[in-house]
C-alpha cells in the first residue's frame, strides 16, 4: 500500500466530483436520523457501562488485598484488566469525544472527565480530537499514523534506522498509555529546539503530564498495594500487568484501524481545499473494522466500527453497528473498498506491514496518479 495519490489501481479514480459530494450528502443524511433519534437510550447505556466498570473494578482491587494466594490474584488481575479497557475504550475515550455531551450531564461530560490514563484528558483531545481526526491518515499530518517513530508509507525515504521499527511498535505497545502521553507532547518536535523546549505552554503541558502520571502510579503501585499488607508485592505485579493487557489490547485495537492492508494513506498536498465530501471519502478509505460480536465491539470502544467512527466521532458509540448497516450499503453503492476482517487477521496484517515497511522498497517508488476526479474551488476543511 502507498499513498492514495500514488497507487497504480486507484479505488475512487471511478468517482466524478458529483459523486463525492453526493456520498457527503447521504452520510450527512445518516448522522442527522441518528441525531434526530438520540436520548435517553445513549444515556442509559453509557450509565450503566459506567455502573459495569467501576463495579468490576472495585470488585477487582478488592480481591488483589488477598493477591498472595494465586487464585485471587488470578481473578483480580484479570476483572481490573477488563476494567481499564472499558474506562479507555468504551468510557473515556467515547466522553472525551463529546458523544455524550447532549445529556448535559456535568459528571459525564467531555470538558471534566477524567480518565484512567497516563495523558492528561485536555491534551489527548487537541492530538486526537483536533488533529488525528481532521488529517486521518495523511502522512507527516496525523501522528495516529505510526505516531512518529515508524515509517508508513512506499514513498518515505528509508532509512536504517527504519529496521527497528518492528521492536518500537512491540515497546510501544507495551507501554502504549506513555507513549500516547509522549505523542500528545510532541516530544520529538519541542525537544528539537531551544526556543520549543522553553515555550511556557509546552512546559505547562508536560507538568501536567508529570503529574498525571504521578497520581497514576500512587494509585497503582502504592496506594492499593499497601493497603494489601502481606500482598503487596504481589498487588504491585496484579496492576502493572492488568495496565499491560490494558496497553496491548488498545494498541492492537488502533493499528487494527488505521493500518492494516486495504487502508489507504493521503499525501499533505491531497488535502488542500478539501469538500466535506472530500473529507468523508478520506475517513472511508482510511479506516478499517474489525468482525466480531457484541462483546467485542463493547471491549473495543465499538472502535472496531473504526470506519463509522471516523465518519461521524461525536454520535453515541452504542449506534456505530446499526449505522455500519447503511454505511457499507453506501460502500457498495459507489463500488469503494470496505476493509474489514476478524481481530487476529487485522492484528496480523497490520504488524505485517509494520516490519515490511522497515526494509527498503522492493521496487521504485510510483509516479503520481493523475487519475483523481478534479476538484471543485478550494473551500475550508470539512469538520465534524
Amino acid at each position: 500500500m502507498t499513498t492514495l495519490q500514488r497507487q497504480e489501481n486507484n479505488p475512487i479514480a471511478h468517482l466524478s466530483a458529483e459523486d463525492i459530494e453526493a456520498i457527503g450528502r447521504e452520510l450527512d443524511a445518516i448522522r442527522d436520523e441518528v441525531l434526530a433519534v438520540r436520548g435517553e437510550r445513549d444515556a442509559a447505556y453509557i450509565r450503566k457501562v459506567i455502573k459495569v466498570q467501576r463495579s468490576l473494578e472495585i470488585g477487582s482491587r478488592a480481591v488483589l488485598l488477598f493477591s498472595l494466594f494465586p487464585p485471587a490474584w488470578l481473578i483480580g488481575t484479570a476483572g481490573l484488566s477488563v476494567a481499564k479497557i472499558l474506562e479507555n475504550m468504551e468510557i473515556g475515550h467515547n466522553i472525551l469525544h463529546a458523544q455524550y455531551d447532549f445529556m448535559r450531564d456535568p459528571k459525564i461530560h467531555s470538558t471534566t472527565w477524567e480518565w484512567d490514563h497516563a495523558t492528561p484528558a485536555d491534551q489527548w483531545k487537541h492530538s486526537h480530537n483536533e488533529v488525528h481526526h481532521k488529517y486521518t491518515n495523511v502522512v507527516g499530518k496525523d501522528n495516529d499514523l505510526g505516531y512518529g517513530i515508524m515509517r508508513v508509507d512506499e514513498n518515505q525515504r528509508w532509512h536504517p534506522f527504519f529496521l527497528a521499527q518492528p521492536l518500537w511498535n512491540f515497546i510501544n505497545a507495551c507501554f502504549f498509555e506513555y507513549g500516547i502521553a509522549a505523542y500528545d507532547l510532541e516530544l520529538g518536535r519541542n525537544l528539537g529546539s531551544k526556543k520549543r523546549r522553553n515555550n511556557p505552554e509546552f512546559r505547562a503541558n508536560v507538568r501536567a503530564v508529570g503529574r498525571k502520571i504521578r497520581r497514576q502510579m500512587l494509585k497503582d503501585y502504592i496506594l492499593h498495594p499497601a493497603l494489601s499488607g502481606p500482598s503487596f508485592l504481589h498487588t504491585i505485579a496484579a496492576n502493572f500487568t492488568a495496565n499491560l493487557i490494558r496497553n496491548l489490547w488498545s494498541h492492537s485495537v488502533i493499528m487494527c484501524g488505521h493500518f492494516p492492508n486495504g487502508v489507504s494513506t493521503f499525501e499533505r498536498t491531497s488535502i488542500k481545499g478539501e469538500t466535506r465530501g472530500e473529507w468523508y471519502l478520506r475517513q472511508m478509505l482510511g479506516s478499517a473494522n474489525i468482525s466480531g460480536g457484541r462483546l467485542l465491539h463493547i471491549m473495543t470502544g465499538n472502535l472496531s466500527h473504526q470506519i463509522e467512527h471516523h465518519l461521524f466521532p461525536d454520535l453515541p458509540s452504542s449506534r456505530y453497528a446499526e449505522v455500519a448497516v447503511k454505511v457499507r450499503a453506501l460502500f457498495e453503492k459507489y463500488d469503494l473498498p470496505y476493509v474489514t476482517g476478524p481481530m487476529p487477521k487485522q492484528v496480523a496484517s497490520a504488524w505485517w506491514k509494520v516490519i515490511r515497511l522497515s526494509f527498503p522498497n522492493r521496487k521504485p517508488m510510483l509516479a503520481a496518479d493523475h487519475s483523481i476526479p478534479p476538484r471543485r474551488p478550494a473551500a475550508e476543511p470539512a469538520t465534524v
